[in-house]
């Protein structure tokens, strides 16, 4: 099992190599992404952008531009269809985005025609945070995708948290659908939502894991709150996902573990035929890395 986020690069460099695909590449925090992560041994990579842009980036960085796949396309939108359409034609196993704005590259994975989503799909975020104050890896969701998930897309979210837990090595992930309470509440509708799932994931409707909720979220990684709240359950201090009632309580959270108890993490958007890559600028290089790294061990 996977107990620190560097752990995937050593699991990585023993797989066969899956190939990133990166929309709109003409900026120097991608290349150099892509290019440690080729120099890890985590991927192999194909750049899509304007080749003269990526080369004269490659000079200046001191990166040699042979170890890149470069497909030409100048036009930024054009890059985002293209790096999409490369996927389609089984030419990538995960997307990154490069120097294209946010809308343009999710508009290119939602393309109806031409994008990566199947009928009914939901699409997600999945971060994986490693809080030296918790005895293993965070899997949690959503954070920064759906503002107010309903049931459906709880349920979606809690089969991403869980396909990513077991990409890491977990057999059996523990899942907390976390609430304000551990007391199911009918006037609260999070914790109606949080009943139902549990009970789903008890007869087998959700396959594959330990579920339980709502859990308060001390109750969900602290035994001793467990334990004093008299809550038993194999999942109570010891989750190993923690699926969010709306985007406020998990953006929240992911913020805390950052700012305040400086974890480090990687993240994913989920849902579509790949999982993508969507790292800012603000990003430091090992979540780059890292997120790169998540994208290729859940890659199916």
């Amino acid at each position: 099992m996977i107990s620190k986020l560097d752990d995937m690069f050593e699991v990585l460099k023993a797989q066969e190599k899956k190939v990133l695909v990166a929309a709109y590449a003409n900026d120097s925090h991608s290349v150099s992404a892509v290019s440690m992560a080729i120099d890890l041994g985590l991927v192999s990579g194909t750049l899509v952008g304007d080749r003269e842009t990526i080369n004269h980036i490659c000079e200046e960085e001191g990166i040699d531009a042979a170890k890149f796949t470069i497909v030409h396309e100048p036009d930024e939108m054009k890059a985002a269809e293209k790096a999409v359409a490369l996927i389609n034609e089984g030419k990538g196993n995960l997307l990154m985005k490069g120097l294209v704005s946010t809308d343009k590259y999710m508009r290119a994975i939602l393309n109806k025609e031409k994008g990566l989503m199947d009928p009914g799909a939901v699409l997600s975020h999945v971060t994986v945070i490693e809080n030296r104050n918790y005895h293993k890896l965070l899997v949690v969701g959503d954070v920064a995708i759906i503002p107010a998930p309903e049931i459906r897309e709880k349920i979606a979210i809690t089969n991403y948290l869980i396909h990513v837990a077991k990409s890491l090595g977990v057999a059996r992930p523990k899942v907390a659908l976390i609430g304000a309470s551990e007391q199911v509440s009918p006037k609260i509708q999070s914790s109606v939502d949080a009943a139902i799932i549990a009970k789903m994931a008890d007869r087998g409707q959700i396959k594959g894991a330990i579920v339980d909720g709502p859990l308060a979220l001390d109750v969900a990684i602290d035994k001793e709150s467990a334990e004093i709240k008299k809550i038993t359950g194999e999942v109570a201090g010891d989750a190993d996902c923690l699926v969010f009632p709306n985007i406020e309580a998990g953006n929240v959270f992911y913020k805390t573990n950052t700012k305040l108890a400086e974890s480090e993490l990687g993240a994913i958007v989920v849902g579509a035929r790949v999982p993508a890559v969507l790292s800012s600028r603000g990003d430091s290089t090992k979540t780059k890395l890292y997120s790169i790294a998540l994208a290729a061990l859940s890659a199916r």
